[in-house]
C-alpha cells in the first residue's frame, strides 16, 4: 500500500477531502521524522513505536580490497509494533 492508497482510503472512509488528508499525513510524517532526528521516540498506543536504536562501533571487512574498516557508532530509526498490531497480523 502506498501513501496515495492510504490517502484515498482515509478520504473514502471519513468523507474528508483528499487534499486535506494528504496535508495531514505529510505533517504527521514530518513530525515523526523531526522527533527521531532529535532522538525522541514516538509512541502510538495500540499501533507501535518509532524508536532510535544505537548501533555500536564495529569492525568490518572490505572483501574486494582485503582490508578492515571501522564503522563508527551511529543511530538508526526502527519501528516496534504494539502487541495488538502483532496479534492482528498473526491471525
Amino acid at each position: 500500500m502506498t501513501k496515495a492508497d492510504i490517502v484515498n482510503e482515509i478520504a473514502k472512509n471519513t468523507g474528508i477531502e483528499r487534499v486535506t488528508v494528504l496535508i495531514t499525513i505529510e505533517a504527521f510524517m514530518e513530525t515523526v521524522k523531526e522527533s527521531l532526528v532529535q532522538e525522541k521516540n514516538v509512541y502510538l498506543r495500540g499501533f507501535g513505536s518509532f524508536v532510535i536504536k544505537k548501533r555500536a562501533q564495529k569492525t568490518a571487512r572490505n572483501i574486494s580490497k582485503n582490508t578492515t574498516i571501522i564503522i563508527p557508532e551511529h543511530n538508526i530509526p526502527a519501528f516496534k509494533p504494539a502487541k495488538e498490531l502483532s496479534l492482528a497480523v498473526k491471525k
